[in-house]
Order: structure tokens, then C-alpha cells, then sequence
């Protein structure tokens, strides 16, 4: 479709239509379904909007542009601002994006979609600590809980920053934190974020932060997007603040919460749309890669909630888009 067949469908994409930031986090409210929809109004962004549908977020790096997340639209109105933000970017690569997403971007425009990762989303109204399975989460639970740690929910800065580059020099990555893909701990739009610390004593030794997903102006789930604790607790701190805080929300009614992604947790089968080299690529970087990010960790940590997992996508032009899965990594940090 057009820019002619958007106008006839009265859709004006003129720059001039620009959304206001009031604007933008209306659609979010209405249509923030993805787990990474709240990150899309992290700092940095660029936006293409479609007054009366939506947006889609994107970031640039050395001249290539990357889409985070599904658009925040209708997902009846995904095939109409995907064809107009292609149209306007036919060289983007799309980062976490769901597989309708992916149908529309591969069967109209040839562009392929290769699973990113995976997502794993938990139903809380079933949530339980029982289970042979859980038994890593009881056990973390347990250590914590006679080291002496508590939880609570604080609405004030409470020793983040320290407590956060005290961890960023125990990763592999040190340079920076992850960006792009993990949005910044520090964000001016803050509504409806929620923080949990854990305790020693009086001191805060770690924190989650847990951003909003929405559906029809109501909070559906939470994601855990920031993450931090004291070097010194290896087991247990993680664990006892989801915990915690998913009863918490169970208790208020939270139907589900979405631990987001995880990335290069691939599904053995390759889907047809798929770019066979670039999972061979992302098998190796799984397996050899763990020098520059933790994810096979990841995959065990995120994995012991025991979620219904889903498959994740990047879009991209061609069969091995080497200049943007560099770019990818630096854009987030990585490198």
C-alpha cells in the first residue's frame, strides 16, 4: 500500500502529524500488548506515526534503522502501518517482533524472519512456588530468607546506581548497560512502573524494576525489565524479588506476568521464512558468545519459572544481513 492508498484510506502520514508525547502514551495504553511496547518511549527513539492507528519505534546505528517491538496499533491495523513504515524504510530490520508481524513483512515484501529468541509468559491466576520443577526457586527462596532478606515495594530511589554498577562490573558485558532491547533504568516517563527492593537489614542489595503492559487502558501484565543485585548474594535474590513480587500482583488481580525476552532461546525447528545461515550464526553465538553476554544464564534463570514460551523474530533483508547483526550489537551495547 501507498502513500496515495493510505491517503485514500484517510490516513494523512505527513510529518506534521507527528504524535505529542500525551498522545503517544494513549496508544500505549490502548495498545501496548508487547512486552516491549513501554520501551518504545525510552529516550533516543524515533518515531513513525499514523494518526488514528498507531506507531513504530525504531532507533538508528550507523545508517541502519532498527524497529523494537510490534507496532503499538491495533493488531487489525498491523498489515497497514508495517506496509506504509516499509514503503518510507525498505532497508529496516525489525527486532523482537511476533510472528503475525513477520507473515506480513515476509509474504508482501520477501523480507525474512528468523527467531530472535524466545518470550515466556507466566499465568498468574495459576502461579505457584509447588512443583518438582520450582525446586531451584524454593531453594534460592530459602537461602535468602535465612540470610536475613526481605522484600518491599518503594516508590523512591533506594542506592540504584550504586547497587547497579557494583553488578554491571561483575557481567560480561562491562562497558555499558544494554540499551535498545533493555530500555534505561533512568526514563522521565515513569507512570505505572514498579519497583521492588530486596533488603539486608536496611540496606538495599537489589532491585527489579517492572514495567506495564497494556490491553484497552488496563494493565494485562508486567515485564521485568531492569534487574540488579549485590554481587555477594549469587543465589537467591533474583528469585525472591519475582516472587514476591508476582504474589503481589496475583493478589491485585494482574492476570499474567511476561518475563520478556529471551534471547537466542531457539526452537530446533527453522521455519521456511527463515534465514537458515543467520540461526546457524545465532547457534553459535550461543554457544561460543557467553564472553560478551550471559545467555545461556539467562535461558536457566528464566526458564525455572517454568512459562509457556513463544517464539520471537528479527526481520530482516537478506539471508545474511551481516552489516546489521553487527549493528544490532552495538546499538545495544553489546559491543
Amino acid at each position: 500500500m501507498n502513500n496515495q492508498a493510505l491517503v485514500h484510506h484517510g490516513l494523512n502520514i505527513a510529518s506534521d502529524n507527528t504524535f505529542t508525547f500525551s498522545e503517544r502514551v494513549e496508544y500505549l495504553k490502548k495498545y501496548g500488548s508487547h512486552s516491549q511496547s513501554f520501551s518504545t518511549l525510552q529516550p533516543g527513539m524515533q518515531y513513525f506515526d499514523i494518526p488514528n492507528v498507531g506507531y513504530i519505534g525504531y532507533m538508528k546505528q550507523w545508517g541502519a534503522t532498527f524497529v523494537l517491538s510490534d507496532p503499538v496499533a491495533d493488531k487489525k491495523d498491523f498489515e497497514l502501518i508495517v506496509t506504509a513504515f516499509h514503503n518510507k524504510f525498505p532497508n529496516a530490520s525489525y527486532i523482537q517482533i511476533s510472528k503475525p508481524v513477520v507473515d506480513i513483512l515476509h509474504n508482501k515484501f520477501g523480507l525474512y524472519g528468523t527467531q530472535f529468541g524466545s518470550e515466556s509468559t507466566i499465568d498468574l491466576k495459576k502461579w505457584s512456588l509447588s512443583g518438582k520443577k520450582k525446586q531451584v526457586l524454593r531453594t534460592a527462596i530459602n537461602q535468602a530468607k535465612k540470610a536475613g532478606i526481605t522484600v518491599k515495594e518503594r516508590f523512591s530511589d533506594d542506592h540504584t546506581r550504586e547497587i547497579s554498577d557494583a553488578w554491571i562490573k561483575t557481567r560480561k558485558c562491562k562497558s555499558n548497560e544494554i540499551s535498545f532491547l533493555i530500555r534505561p533504568m533512568k526514563m522521565d516517563y515513569k507512570e505505572n512502573e514498579r519497583h521492588f527492593y530486596a533488603y539486608e537489614g536496611d540496606k538495599a542489595v537489589g532491585f527489579v524494576y517492572f514495567d506495564p503492559i497494556y490491553h484497552n487502558n488496563k494493565i494485562i501484565s508486567y515485564v521485568p525489565n531492569i534487574s540488579r543485585a549485590n554481587a555477594d548474594f549469587k543465589q537467591g535474590i533474583f528469585y525472591t524479588l519475582m516472587a514476591h513480587a508476582m504474589e503481589v500482583f496475583k493478589e491485585e488481580g494482574v492476570p499474567y506476568l511476561d518475563l520478556g525476552l529471551i534471547p537466542l532461546m531457539l526452537a530446533d525447528e527453522i521455519e521456511p521464512q527463515e534465514s537458515k545461515i543467520l540461526r546457524r550464526i545465532s547457534n553459535l553465538v550461543y554457544e561460543k558468545g557467553n564472553s560478551l553476554y550471559n545467555f545461556k544464564g539467562l535461558v536457566f534463570t528464566k526458564s525455572r519459572f517454568r512459562g509457556d514460551i513463544e517464539k520471537t523474530y528479527c526481520a530482516h533483508k537478506g539471508v545474511l544481513p551481516l552489516r546489521a547483526f553487527i549493528s544490532i550489537f552495538k546499538l545495544t551495547k553489546v559491543i
